[in-house]
């Protein structure tokens, strides 16, 4: 965000006309950029780092980091059509997405910052809902958004606001965990019901002649993974199902460790009301996205124990175990599915639903 002199934030939101919209003038650099930031964004992401208005921030390891270990590195870029939908917006998406990002990696996540692109127009209400809601999902992660930066766009130049977050985080220097060290004999859990964000969103835009209450699963995951790494330290493969969902999401792993996968169709959790959807639209709910789901993979002698882990987090009491890692078919994922046969998942190809993170 551009540098304000000696600025103090106010404790709670200023007031905003009504109907305010942004305009060019707010990615200017100047007085009104300056008004936006102290107006919408600084009453919400009020972390040191940032309040200091600098166009840096200074940031410390937490104590227990020692100097060892290592840190994990995450951005990702968020569009999402329509920006709020059942269980989040694009605000709550963009915290959790980079807050998951990093914990995959076992870290401890602790910072964030947040880029905005502004499209002439949008209303400054607005902005403030999903500012507010990025507050609160980063305060629900324990993790703090310490720099930032806004730009402003013609009028159908964008679509609204699209936000690109950053995040950094300590991986503990005993803790090696990645797409590549799955093993045959590991056990496959899923930390809850598939498809959930995928259709909720896609039902949010109201053009498909049905309503459906779906909500989404966007939630921040690095409480149950702590509880998981405790329970179960030796995980090899932590992975959240986003784009491409369940299936391609384990195609990826199988290329990366060169194992096969074999899942079992019965024990993988879908809600009722995402299956019937699904089948209206002609949907697999294997590769429709997910925005809070965890994908496990350990060693069979500690599935049970963190199989528990994750039901007794937040978010996790549908965690079921639902396949096993084996050495062949190589580089392969098969479902056994509810007839007793044997259907092999591929990577997904193309684009089933479009602008859903």
């Amino acid at each position: 965000m551009t540098t304000i002199q000696s600025f103090e934030g106010p404790s709670c939101p200023l007031p905003l006309q009504h109907n305010e919209t942004i305009v060019m003038g707010h990615g200017s650099g100047g007085k009104m950029t300056q008004d936006l930031i102290k107006n919408v964004f600084y009453p919400y992401f009020n972390s040191t780092p940032l309040s200091e208005g600098n166009d840096f921030a200074r940031a410390a390891l937490p104590e227990s980091a020692n100097l060892k270990g290592r840190l994990s590195i995450s951005t990702d870029c968020h569009s999402v059509s329509p920006i709020q939908f059942p269980g989040g917006d694009i605000g709550k998406l963009a915290v959790c997405g980079t807050v998951n990002d990093m914990c995959m990696s076992g870290a401890l996540p602790l910072y964030l910052t947040a880029g905005f692109i502004l499209e002439e127009g949008f209303p400054i209400a607005t902005l403030q809902q999903i500012v507010a809601s990025m507050a609160a999902a980063a305060q629900e992660a324990g993790v703090a958004i310490v720099a930032g930066d806004t730009k402003v766009v013609e009028h159908g130049k964008a679509d609204g606001v699209y936000i690109t977050t950053s995040g950094i985080g300590w991986i503990p220097e005993s803790r090696t965990i990645g797409g590549q060290y799955a093993q045959p004999g590991d056990v496959v859990i899923i930390s809850g019901s598939i498809g959930d964000h995928g259709m909720a969103v896609l039902t949010a835009r109201g053009d498909l002649g049905f309503e459906a209450d779906i909500q989404s699963d966007v939630a921040p995951l690095n409480l149950m993974i702590a509880n998981l790494l405790q329970a179960a330290p030796n995980t090899h493969v932590l992975r959240d199902p986003t784009r491409g969902g369940l299936a391609t999401t384990l195609n990826e792993i199988v290329q990366q460790s060169g194992v096969g996968m074999i899942l079992n169709e019965t024990e993988i959790p879908v809600r009722p009301v995402v299956r019937t959807a699904c089948e209206m639209l002609g949907f697999d709910p294997l590769y429709v996205a997910n925005e809070g789901k965890l994908i496990a993979i350990l060693p069979a002698a500690e599935a049970q124990a963190g199989l528990q882990a994750i039901q007794d987090s937040p978010y996790g009491d549908q965690a079921a175990i639902i396949g096993e890692v084996v050495a062949q078919p190589l580089k392969r994922v098969l479902l056994r599915t509810e007839m007793g046969t044997t259907r092999i998942l591929d990577t997904l190809a193309g684009e089933m639903l479009p602008r859903i993170c």
